[in-house]
C-alpha cells in the first residue's frame, strides 16, 4: 500500500494533537513522529479516533512520553497473527492431566512382582489422583482462561492455554501459559489482562483450600528421612487457623513470635514431634493454587505481576527486576527451588509488554484493584515452598 502524503497524515493527527514539530523517519522503524500535546484529556478517545483514521493506510499510532513530552509515532501495522494448532494445546492438556493424576496418586498395598499386576496396580493408583487433578487443574484453568477471556474482550489476540506437564514432581505440572499474539491498546488493557488470571484462579483456589482442609486431619510430625512439609503463606496459615483453631505446624514446646518468624522465612527448626495438618490432596491443590498465584504476581517481565507494575509505573517498573532476582537468590538458601525461578526470570524477566498507548494512565478503580492485588501477593507468597527433614 503506497504511503499517503505527509499532509494527509498530519491532518489526521492535528484533529487530536497540538503539533509542535514533526520528523520523517525510517519506515522500517517509524514513518513519522509528532511532538506536542493532546487537545483533550481523554487520551483513550483520542487514540481510538487517530487509529481509525490511519487504519486505512495500514498504519498504527503509538502514544509515548519522551522527556516529559507527549509524542505520537505512526508505524506500519503488524500483520494479524497466524492461527495456532489447537491440537498442541489438547495434547499438552491430556499429558498434564495424566501427570497431575500421577502426582496425586495414593497407591494401596504392596506393588505386585509380575508386570501385568504392576500395570493394573499403577492404573488403580492413578485413578486415586483424580480429586487432586480435578482441583488443581480447575484452579489453573480458571487462571489461564481469566487471561484469555479478558484478552478476547479487549480484542487483543492471545493463544489458548499451553499446559506444561512435569511428571514425577510434587504437583505434576509447571502450570500453564498463554501468549499474547497482539499488543495491548493501552495500560488499562494490559492491567486487565494481567490481573484477570490471579483473581480468577483465587476465586477457585480459596474454596478448594477450605474444602480440602475440612477433609484433612491433625497428627504428630514424625522424624521420617526426607519427609517434607508444605510451606506457609499468610493466607494458608490463616486458613488452617480458621479450620483447626491453631497456628500449624505447632511445635512441641510452643512457639512464640520469634519461632514463627524464623520458621515462616527459613523452614527451620523442623517441628518434629509437634502437631500439623496431614493435608488432603484437595487441600494440597488449594495450597498449590495460592503458590501459583504468588509466583505469577512476582513483579517482573511478562509475569502477571510484571504487567501490573508496568501498567502502574511504565518504564520505571524495570527497576524492580534486579531486586526481585536478588530476593529470590537469598530465599534459595532456605528453599532451593527459588534458585530455579531466579534463573528462569534472569533470562525471561527483563522485557515487559509495551502497549501502543503509553500516555493513558490507570484510572482510580484500577489503582484500587492494583492495591488489592499487591495485598494478595503478600498474603499468598510462600518464602519456603517445602521444608525438608534431613536427619
Amino acid at each position: 500500500m503506497p504511503l499517503p502524503e505527509t499532509e494527509t497524515l498530519t491532518s489526521y493527527v492535528s484533529q487530536i494533537f497540538q503539533i509542535e514539530d514533526f520528523t520523517l523517519g525510517d519506515p522500517r522503524q517509524w514513518v513519522v513522529r509528532y511532538r506536542g500535546k493532546l487537545l483533550s484529556d481523554d487520551s483513550v478517545a483520542a487514540y481510538d479516533q487517530l487509529a481509525e483514521s490511519v487504519q486505512q493506510h495500514n498504519l498504527t499510532p503509538l502514544f509515548r512520553i519522551e522527556n516529559d513530552q507527549q509524542v505520537i509515532y505512526l508505524v506500519y501495522s503488524i500483520p494479524p497473527p497466524r492461527p495456532t494448532r489447537i491440537s498442541v494445546n489438547i495434547l499438552l492438556f491430556v499429558l498434564t492431566v495424566l501427570s497431575v493424576m500421577l502426582a496425586g496418586a495414593q497407591p494401596e498395598g504392596p506393588i505386585p512382582q509380575e508386570a501385568l499386576g504392576q500395570i493394573i496396580s499403577m492404573g488403580k493408583a492413578i485413578i486415586t489422583g483424580a480429586p487432586f487433578a480435578l482441583s488443581l487443574l480447575g484452579i489453573l484453568l480458571a487462571h489461564e482462561f481469566g487471561h484469555y477471556l479478558i484478552s478476547r474482550y479487549h480484542n487483543t489476540p492471545a493463544t489458548l492455554p499451553y499446559f506444561i506437564p512435569f511428571p514425577f514432581s510434587p504437583l505434576g505440572t509447571m502450570g500453564a501459559v498463554i501468549f499474547m499474539q497482539g499488543i495491548p491498546k493501552n495500560k488499562r488493557v494490559l492491567f486487565d489482562i494481567g490481573v484477570a488470571g490471579p483473581l480468577a484462579g483465587l476465586l477457585v483456589a480459596i474454596p478448594v483450600l477450605f474444602y480440602g482442609l475440612q477433609l484433612s486431619t491433625l497428627n504428630i510430625i514424625e522424624a521420617t528421612p526426607n519427609m517434607f512439609l508444605e510451606g506457609n503463606s499468610i493466607l494458608y496459615l490463616f486458613a488452617k487457623y480458621i479450620t483447626f483453631g491453631k497456628l500449624l505446624p505447632e511445635p512441641v514446646a510452643g512457639g512464640g513470635a520469634f519461632y514463627w518468624l524464623q520458621y515462616f522465612f527459613t523452614g527451620t527448626p523442623m517441628p518434629i514431634g509437634g502437631l500439623d495438618v496431614f493435608i488432603h490432596p484437595i487441600a494440597f491443590a488449594g495450597w498449590a493454587g495460592l503458590l501459583v498465584t504468588a509466583l505469577n504476581l512476582i513483579p517482573v517481565g511478562s509475569l502477571d505481576g510484571g504487567h501490573v507494575v508496568y501498567a502502574l509505573f511504565g518504564e520505571k517498573a524495570k527497576k524492580a527486576y534486579p531486586y526481585a532476582i536478588g530476593v529470590l537468590i537469598i530465599l534459595g538458601f532456605f528453599s532451593s527451588s527459588w534458585w530455579l525461578w531466579a534463573a528462569i526470570l534472569y533470562f525471561l524477566g527483563r522485557s515487559h509488554a509495551q502497549p501502543y498507548d503509553q500516555i493513558t494512565e490507570l484510572d482510580n478503580p484500577r489503582r484500587t484493584i492494583a492495591l488489592i492485588v499487591l495485598i494478595l501477593f503478600i498474603l499468598t507468597f510462600t518464602p519456603v515452598t517445602f521444608a525438608v527433614y534431613v536427619p
